[in-house]
């Protein structure tokens, strides 16, 4: 999954706003973890209303006031930000433990273009090795919030690293019922990784189009 930002820079959204510009560090972030893209806009006002959902639903789940263990999720902000201080403004009350590009990077540009992202808000999913899991997780996180990891972890089948085999059985515990069910919803879409969608020349739209989302044009 680092390889996906190999050469870049991402910075912490913390208060000193930490560099991760090493292959090490960026192992460190991403590797062994889901990692969602999350493509938006402070100018966008749907994406200022699927902002406090998002967030909520990543504190629940990596933030040990509310569990055990973090989850194995990074988010990565893909700002579509006119301006770097919409983008600063959009991230003050964002988690710390997000990521983001730097405002001047292209890869900003790129990567919308690479997952075909054609409206904001949009949040892909990516298993661990980089594929698709998920195009637009946004309707899935607003219906059924932090439950929506366990189907993906489980259709990623991401290693949890405290999990042990029990030693004492001699029966292995069974796979989930659900999950012949969930491998068909979130089937990855291998041709996804790299490909540039048809309208690769034009920035995403809001949800909803110009005319009902009240956004109008980004850029």
């Amino acid at each position: 999954m680092a390889s996906l930002f190999s050469g870049r820079v991402l910075i912490r959204n913390n208060s000193d706003q930490d560099e991760l510009d090493t292959e090490a560090e960026l192992s460190r972030r991403l590797e062994n973890r889901l990692v969602l893209l999350f493509f938006g806009s402070g100018s966008c006002p749907q994406c200022q209303a699927f902002a406090p959902i998002l967030r909520d639903f990543f504190v629940k789940l990596t933030d040990e006031f509310y569990v055990l263990r973090a989850a194995q999720l990074a988010l990565v902000y893909v700002s579509q930000d006119p301006t770097e201080e919409q983008q600063d403004l959009f991230l003050r009350d964002m988690p710390k433990k997000w990521l983001f590009l730097p405002f001047e990077d292209d890869l900003r540009r790129d990567l919308g273009r690479r997952f075909s992202v054609e409206r904001l808000p949009a949040v892909v999913v990516l298993k661990p090795g980089g594929d698709v899991l998920t195009r637009d997780a946004t309707d899935e996180i607003r219906r059924l919030g932090p439950a929506c990891f366990a189907n993906w972890q489980e259709a990623a089948e991401l290693l949890d690293r405290s999990f042990l085999q029990p030693e004492d059985l001699d029966d292995p515990a069974p796979r989930s019922l659900t999950e012949p069910l969930r491998r068909c919803k979130y089937r990855v879409d291998r041709t996804a990784r790299g490909k540039r969608g048809p309208g690769s020349g034009s920035p995403p739209e809001p949800e909803g189009g110009a005319e009902g989302g009240g956004a109008g044009e980004l850029f």
